[in-house]
């Protein structure tokens, strides 16, 4: 299960001690599907994903995959990708945060999630200065959705 809230960023963060990966994923599955099939590499991790539900609170399944499996299905992806630097770090009061800055066309995109343990702690975070916007559950933001149709018309270029 996933408890994760996402925002929009407002202000570029002083990243300090977080790291960043490169990103790029690919959906096997097309939106509006009760499920979604991602393919992500992150760094040299190859990842396969399966997510259902919406909002605050989703199902979801990830395992590990050798890179000749990401790579025999990665062409079932073309025209449904993103890529995008994420970078990891640690907010004051100890959460994580997960700052996507988009690249290609989804550039100047720029989203952060925090994940919480339960409904409760997501509930009751209260976002630094440098959030924006929540966009929790909006489904323009998901990546799924960025990736088969494009950035959202306020944020487009």
């Amino acid at each position: 299960m996933e408890i994760e809230r996402k925002f929009l960023v407002k202000a570029e963060p002083d990243l300090g001690d977080a790291t960043s990966v490169a990103v790029r994923q690919g959906y096997i599955t097309r939106p509006g599907d009760s499920v979604s099939v991602r393919l992500r590499q992150k760094g040299a991790k190859f990842l396969l994903t399966v997510k259902s539900g919406e909002g605050l609170v989703r199902e979801e399944h990830e395992t590990r995959i050798e890179h000749g499996i990401f790579e025999t299905f990665w062409p079932a992806t073309e025209g449904r990708r993103v890529e995008k630097t994420r970078w990891t770090g640690a907010l004051p009061k100890g959460e994580t945060f997960e700052y996507d800055v988009f690249e290609g066309y989804h550039s100047p995109l720029r989203l952060v999630e925090v994940e919480f343990e339960s409904r409760k702690a997501a509930e009751a975070f209260i976002p630094p200065d440098w959030f924006g916007t929540e966009v929790t559950g909006e489904r323009a933001y998901s990546n799924e959705v960025l990736a088969t149709e494009g950035l959202p018309s306020e944020t487009a270029r």
